[in-house]
């Protein structure tokens, strides 16, 4: 079976994909009982400074990670399938979506973060 790759948008044209990978399970709550497609599950932000750092907060848990250059590229594909003029086979296509060159690695365990009330009544338990 002959399967066409093709990209639309030129050499320099497809956009760029970065994987987010975690170590570990996301977990929803058990009272959601949504679709987990489209689901907003924190806030991810780049560092100013010159390295390659970034934050991801997760309710009340921040994780740091940094920026790590992939040894291949990957391509993001869909796929297609047309049905050729005067016959029941269906041709196979793939489309060139973009290309990932790099992901944002996350190794390092969650730091707990705490509202300005909770650490104040968690240290008057304290004394």
């Amino acid at each position: 079976m002959e399967i066409r790759v093709k990209c639309g948008c030129g050499e320099e044209g497809c956009s760029e994909w970065t994987i987010v990978e975690l170590q570990g399970v996301v977990e929803t709550q058990s009272s959601f009982q949504g679709s987990v497609q489209n689901l907003e599950i924190g806030r991810l932000c780049h560092s100013d400074s010159s390295q390659e750092s970034y934050t991801f907060t997760v309710g009340y848990h921040e994780l740091t990670g940094s920026k790590v250059t992939l040894k291949k590229p990957l391509l993001v594909l869909k796929k297609l399938q047309k049905c050729t003029d005067g016959s029941s086979e269906k041709e196979t296509e793939l489309q060139v979506v973009g290309i990932i060159r790099s992901k944002i690695l996350f190794k390092t365990r969650p730091k707990p973060l705490f509202s300005g009330i909770t650490s104040l009544f968690c240290s008057c338990l304290l004394l």
